[in-house]
């Protein structure tokens, strides 16, 4: 099992130093891969719990962020190059580009820079995203009702970005002309791309078969979610008739983390349960059922309040050298 950090770059206030030093240990003991937060707004409606979804769209979850809109937290995407020189060893990405903010044919020209900025080190994470307020900030709302069109699509155009000299697409979100995009990825046949968690079986087998993606990352998500989640998706794969295996993906969860001295309640409660936030005894048990599972690699998502860098730093090398042995050699 690999591990991986999501840097807490959404939170009411985090400081480049404290997101520096977490990269730093996570590099030093061996993380496989360091991820920041898309984020780019948090309206006003969510102070008063007036989102018109709830939370990241999940069930049980209020209309509300867990950062207020007076927060001071960092943008995700500028964080990707400045890790690229940060760092040398460990893997970058974000989780998830929204690519509705984005235009398709200048992220996967950027994508393939920083590839080089990274030698060869980026992770691509594509997704849709889920709050219209954030769609209208970003000057995209006419996007929402078609997002999952624009995903597919900036799949494609990343795929011929990185692989023609020329590439032309005419679709309904980008239309142009043949064009050469710059350098290519440093990566052959192009970097990992991983998909968000959608639970429409059939849309992410067609995925899957269709673009060659590496992996998975869903959010807080059961072992019983995972085994249910790859059973569902293995099924459309075979429907297909398709060769891909869910056994060659990486899976991926982001779960929130901390190390509690006493144990804490492990009662089931859907997205809200405390998965990976718990005694080391209780960490332990549920990283070895996550193993069972199938879970690649639990993505460690310090809390968004009132747990410090420095309880986090402490806790990432108490996962390394004292829980993840017992773990490794279940």
């Amino acid at each position: 099992m690999k591990l991986a950090l999501y840097l807490p770059n959404f939170r009411e206030k985090v400081t480049v130093t404290e997101l520096e030093d977490l990269a730093a240990l996570a590099e030093e003991l061996d993380f496989d891969s360091v991820w920041t937060l898309d984020r780019i707004v948090v309206p006003e409606a969510s102070d008063r719990a007036e989102l018109q979804h709830a939370f990241g769209m999940i069930e049980g979850f209020p209309k509300q962020m867990p950062v207020s809109s007076r927060g001071e937290f960092l943008q995700g995407w500028p964080l990707i190059p400045w890790l690229a020189a940060k760092t040398s060893k460990v893997r970058i990405g974000m989780s998830i580009t929204d690519t509705p903010y984005r235009s398709p044919g200048v992220l996967a020209a950027e994508f393939a820079t920083v590839d080089h900025l990274c030698n060869g080190r980026l992770n691509v994470g594509i997704g849709a995203g889920w709050m219209p307020e954030e769609f209208a900030a970003a000057s995209a709302a006419h996007i929402f009702p078609r997002r999952h069109t624009h995903v597919r699509e900036t799949l494609e155009i990343l795929h011929g970005v990185w692989s023609n000299e020329t590439f032309e697409y005419h679709g309904e979100f980008a239309d142009f002309g043949p064009c050469g995009f710059g350098a290519k990825p440093v990566q052959q046949p192009h970097p990992p791309i991983f998909f968000s968690g959608l639970k429409d079986a059939k849309r992410s087998a067609n995925r899957i078969a269709k673009y060659n993606l590496a992996g998975w990352i869903g959010i807080q998500d059961s072992p019983e979610d995972l085994l249910t989640w790859r059973a569902a998706i293995q099924t459309e794969l075979d429907r297909m008739g398709s060769t891909k295996s869910m056994d060659d993906l990486e899976i991926v969860s982001m779960i929130w983390f901390v190390i509690t001295d006493a144990d804490m309640d492990q009662t089931p409660m859907g997205k809200g349960t405390n998965l990976l936030a718990g005694s080391k005894r209780q960490i332990t048990d549920m990283l070895k059922r996550y193993k069972e599972a199938g879970l690649t690699m639990p993505m460690l998502w310090p809390p968004f309040a009132d747990v410090p860098v420095a309880k986090t730093l402490d806790d990432m090398k108490t996962l390394v050298h004292e829980i993840m042995p017992e773990v490794e050699a279940s």
